[in-house]
């Protein structure tokens, strides 16, 4: 089984960051692909970069040449998730939903910790849309942005794991989900300090994805998620097969 696992910024560290989590939760003959979109901005943090990520991570799935069985969109919040499951026959997993999903099953309400506090509105917006708001105690913000963590790593954590642990105190939050796809590996801190369950995005997806696949079910293409009609699209796609 082959997993491509798609960054939605261009920062290759943060890519090959994601990738190092999916690996380490994937069952054996499992292979994980992560890859890089060829255009968009160094950390999504905002609508503009958003939607410029959702056209980016099509553009790269589309223009990956190998066979593959599944899509991670390793973004917190971030469009495109749609678009990927009208282009594509095989599952697309969103990091959000997979690590919602899964709290949701963990414990009575779980809250999502980010990076900037402007970033919050969207992945609100996010799960309401996929239905996953009702369980959802808050969503906090750092205040740091993405690539704080590979600037000032040991700030960035402390202030990720604070926030973390005023979700538990103040919102009555029983489980907490990481609210960035390079918040990966910070798992063991938080649960350490909060004693609550940890849910890191991309792990869950991962194994949501074997799940599918092992299941033979992808998305549904009657309605909603069938193909793109057929008709001249201009300049599309952006980047050549590698």
């Amino acid at each position: 089984m082959r997993i491509l696992v798609v960054n939605v910024n261009t920062t290759t560290s943060i890519t090959d960051a994601i990738a190092k989590q999916a690996e380490a939760v994937a069952a054996p003959g499992t292979e994980i692909v992560g890859l890089t979109p060829e255009i968009g901005a160094e950390s999504v943090e905002g609508n503009f970069e958003s939607y410029l990520a959702a056209i980016a991570v099509m553009d790269r799935v589309r223009s990956y040449p190998e066979p593959y069985d599944a899509v991670i969109q390793a973004g917190y919040g971030e469009h495109g998730r749609e678009g990927l499951q009208e282009l594509l026959d095989v599952p697309v997993v969103d990091i959000t939903e997979a690590s919602a999903s899964i709290a949701m099953m963990l414990g009575h309400k779980y809250s999502v910790v980010t990076t900037l506090d402007r970033t919050v509105p969207l992945i609100e917006d996010r799960l309401r849309l996929a239905g996953l708001d009702t369980k959802c105690a808050s969503v906090r913000a750092s205040g740091l942005p993405v690539l704080a963590l590979e600037t000032d790593p040991e700030r960035t954590i402390e202030a990720i794991v604070d926030e973390a642990e005023a979700a538990v105190r103040e919102d009555k939050a029983e489980v907490i989900c990481l609210g960035c796809g390079g918040m990966a590996g910070l798992d063991d801190r938080i649960r350490e300090r909060t004693g609550v369950p940890v849910v890191d995005g991309v792990s869950a997806a991962v194994k949501l994805a074997e799940s599918l696949v092992g299941l033979g079910l992808s998305t549904s293409k009657v309605r909603t998620y069938a193909p793109p009609r057929p008709k001249q699209i201009t300049g599309w796609p952006l980047a050549k097969p590698r």
